[in-house]
């Protein structure tokens, strides 16, 4: 008789069981990961950006935020840089508002 014949039938039964339940776990911890990007988009010479999450737009912002009249990004790179510092605060469960003083520590132009 080989070492495998002498395991308890339950022990294995319950070991499939444990296998099945981690595979499970595993897939479904997977499919519910969000991921979060940034993507800057042209509005005539000027920028705006989006916030995706799983591919779905949850906020689009064309122009900056805290400013009275509707001023927008000079360029990508400032629309990038505001719509990455919302995802980051979202990604900590912090409010994604952005003040004047983000704009200024940003250094957004705003001509």
């Amino acid at each position: 008789m080989n070492k495998l014949t002498m395991i308890n039938p339950s022990f294995l039964r319950g070991l499939k069981l444990i296998s099945v339940v981690l595979i499970f776990a595993t897939t479904t911890y997977c499919q519910h990961k969000e991921i979060y990007e940034v993507e800057a988009y042209k509005i005539n010479q000027d920028w705006g950006y989006c916030i995706l999450k799983n591919n779905k737009i949850i906020i689009k912002q064309s122009t900056i935020p805290t400013y009275t009249n509707l001023v927008r990004f000079k360029s990508q790179k400032d629309a990038l840089k505001v719509g990455e510092l919302v995802v980051d605060r979202i990604k900590n469960n912090l409010s994604p508002t952005i003040t004047k003083k983000d704009l200024i520590l940003l250094k957004i132009e705003n001509r």
